[in-house]
């Protein structure tokens, strides 16, 4: 089992920055990515960005060039750092984790953390 923590949501103003970090604790040795989704009401869970153990990044296009996600192996958290947020960014944030090990694969879920961007 792998447990997910987040942290770092809250309300800013449009323009402004917040960062988000997710903590893994359990089983984290097999987690291959770790990532971030977001879900706004009325709406269905979308990808905002993944990284692997080797570092490689992936972004949704709504998000490239204004957040950054980084990984610190040694702390098992990852943070997505959040510039010139939008209204539109507004949603909860959960935290995704994949693991493979031999013969299995699986995947986990933080509780999620609310982030609201004011016009």
């Amino acid at each position: 089992q792998v447990h997910l923590v987040e942290s770092g949501g809250g309300l800013v103003q449009a323009g402004g920055s917040l960062r988000l970090s997710c903590a893994a604790s359990g089983s984290i040795f097999g987690i291959v990515s770790m990532g971030w989704y977001r879900q706004a009401p009325g709406n269905q869970r979308e990808l905002v960005a993944t990284i692997t153990s080797g570092g490689s990044t992936n972004y949704a296009d709504s998000v490239k060039c204004r957040f950054t996600l980084s990984r610190d192996n040694a702390k098992n958290t990852a943070y997505l750092q959040m510039n010139s947020l939008k209204p539109e960014d507004t949603g909860v944030y959960y935290c995704n984790a994949h693991t493979l090990r031999p013969g299995k694969a699986d995947e986990y879920w933080g509780q999620g953390t609310q982030v609201t961007v004011s016009s």
